[in-house]
């Protein structure tokens, strides 16, 4: 059975790195914006809340947590801005952020950020997406 599902698989890789090689920059902003806001649920902390949701005109701008812990652990209060890219990471390392879970000077953020493993196309996606949005002024 593996014998005849291996070239399948391989077809699928390859049409896969195909597809995003034939991805336009606003195809791969907007597979991104998808990636952030409907399965990465980014939103959820890097945006500032109001009574209804994720207040989106200041889209991952950074905000307050509005949860914490119950028992003492490693967290973090506030979700930082990362609107525009996440403050000293180069494009490429906000790629290797995403895809490994490890910040430019090799630690690894605390909770309640998780550990993200994207593959390279999606965490491609999702940096473009995220650099395509203004910064806040700090």
């Amino acid at each position: 059975m593996i014998k005849t599902t291996a070239p399948l698989i391989a077809a699928a890789l390859l049409a896969g790195c195909a597809n995003q090689a034939s991805e336009t920059p606003r195809q791969l902003v907007a597979r991104g914006e998808y990636l952030v806001t409907r399965v990465a649920g980014c939103n959820d902390c890097h945006t500032p809340m109001t009574p209804k949701g994720p207040d989106m005109r200041r889209s991952l701008q950074g905000a307050e947590l509005l949860v914490a812990p119950r028992i003492d652990m490693p967290w973090m209060p506030r979700a930082p801005q990362i609107a525009g890219r996440p403050a000293n990471f180069s494009h490429e390392q906000f790629v290797h952020f995403l895809q490994t879970g490890i910040r430019p000077d090799g630690s690894n953020p605390a909770p309640p950020m998780p550990p993200y493993r994207l593959n390279e196309a999606d965490a491609r996606a999702v940096a473009a997406y995220v650099e395509s949005l203004p910064r806040a002024q700090e």
